[in-house]
C-alpha cells in the first residue's frame, strides 16, 4: 500500500483510544539565535511534547495500532512479533507486545545507544545487535521472520504504523485552534506520512525536516521516487533510514509540504537550547524539527501571525552531555 487516507488515521484513533498517552502542548517564545525571532517576525509557536509518550517517543502510537489491528484480525502468531529499529520503534514494539502478551524479538545496529538497548531488555525483548546501520538490522530481521514465523513489524514502512503516528496530529489540531503549520522530523517517513495526511484534512501545512546527511525524503522528492542515500548524522540512530517510504513520497505529492535540511551543528545547538531555555531533554531527532526554525538559511521562516506546532518526537537519550559545568567548577 503506497497511499494513506484520512480514514486510516481515524480508524487508528479509534483503535488506540485509551492505549496511548494524549499529547500535551506548551506555548513557547521562539528559540532562535540567528533565526526568525531575531529578525523580529511575530509568530506563535507551541511544542508538542510527544517525548512524554509511552516508551519515550511517538512510535508507541504506530506499534499499538499495528498490534491491536492484528489482534482484532486474529493474525498474531505464537512466534510473536519482530522488528528492526534504531531503538525507538523497537522500544514501542516491545512495550506493545508486552501488553498483548506476545514475544518481541528486536534487531538493532550495534551503534544503537546503550540507553535504548537497556530499556528494550526491561520490556522483556530478545535484543539482537547486527551490523552498524539500520539496513543491516532490517535484513537480519527479515531473515528471522521468514525462518521463525514471527509477525514482521516495521519501524516506519507500513500503513498501520504511519496511521498510528498520524493520530498525533489529530490531537495537536484539537489542542491548538487555528493551527497553520506543523514541523516534524523525518527519518524513513512514517511519522511524516501520518502527520501530513491528517494535516491535509485540516488544511495545515507540514514542514518536513531532515539532517543534511540523512536526507531520504528530500532525495526522493528530487528524484521523483524513493532512492537510497548515505546516512551520517548525529541523529542517525532515529533518522538514519537509507530510503524514504512510498507512503511518505505520496504524502509529499498530495499535501502542502516544505522539505528542509539542517546541518548537525544546528541540531546540536537546538537540542542544547531546549535544555538551557526550557529544561527539556530530548534526543537529536526531536531537536532536528526545532533546528528548521533556529538555523540560518535556508531553514523555515514563518510568516507574520503564523501558528506553528513543533513536534518534539522522542527523548530516549543520555542527557549527561546537556549539562554544562557550573561556573568556577
Amino acid at each position: 500500500m503506497d497511499q494513506l487516507s484520512y480514514d486510516d488515521i481515524k480508524a487508528a484513533t479509534d483503535r488506540t483510544a485509551g492505549r496511548i498517552r494524549p499529547v500535551a502542548v506548551a506555548p513557547v517564545a521562539p528559540v532562535a539565535p540567528g533565526g526568525a525571532a531575531a529578525s523580529g517576525e511575530p509568530y506563535e509557536m507551541w511544542f508538542a511534547l510527544e517525548f512524554m509518550q509511552y516508551t519515550g517517543s511517538f512510535k508507541a502510537r504506530g506499534a499499538q495500532n499495528f498490534l491491536q489491528a492484528h489482534r482484532e484480525a486474529g493474525t498474531l502468531p505464537d512466534a510473536g512479533v519482530t522488528i528492526a529499529s534504531g531503538g525507538n520503534a523497537g522500544l514501542a514494539c516491545a512495550w506493545a507486545a508486552q501488553q498483548q502478551g506476545v514475544r518481541a524479538t528486536v534487531f538493532l545496529p550495534g551503534t544503537a545507544p546503550a540507553v535504548k538497548v537497556a530499556r528494550l531488555r526491561e520490556f522483556g525483548a530478545d535484543v539482537r545487535l547486527v551490523g552498524t546501520e539500520y539496513a543491516e538490522a532490517l535484513e537480519a530481521c527479515e531473515e528471522f521472520a521468514a525462518s521463525s514465523g514471527a509477525l514482521a513489524a516495521h519501524a516506519y514502512d507500513h500503513a498501520l504504523i504511519a496511521a498510528g503516528a498520524g493520530t498525533l496530529l489529530e490531537e495537536i489540531h484539537a489542542r491548538i485552534p487555528g493551527l497553520d503549520t506543523v514541523v516534524v522530523s523525518v527519518g524513513g517517513g512514517g511519522l511524516f506520512a501520518g502527520v501530513a495526511t491528517a494535516a491535509r484534512h485540516h488544511g495545515i501545512r507540514t514542514v518536513a525536516v531532515e539532517p543534511e546527511n540523512c536526507r531520504s525524503l528530500n532525495a526522493a522528492i528530487a528524484a521523483g521516487a524513493p532512492v537510497d542515500v548515505p546516512v551520517d548524522s548525529v541523529a542517525v540512530d532515529s533518522l538514519g533510514a537509507r530510503r524514504a517510504t512510498p507512503l511518505a513520497l505520496h504524502a509529499v505529492r498530495e499535501n502542502d509540504v516544505r522539505s528542509v535540511l539542517v546541518p548537525d551543528v544546528e541540531i546540536v545547538r537546538a537540542r542544547q537550547a531546549l535544555w538551557d531555555q526550557h529544561r527539556v531533554a530530548v534526543e537529536h531527532a526531536a531537536a532536528t524539527a526545532l533546528a528548521a526554525l533556529t538555523a540560518p538559511d535556508p531553514g523555515y521562516r514563518p510568516g507574520d501571525g503564523e501558528r506553528i506546532a513543533v513536534v518534539l518526537c522522542g527523548a530516549n537519550t543520555d542527557p549527561r552531555d546537556l549539562v554544562r559545568p557550573a561556573a568556577g567548577s
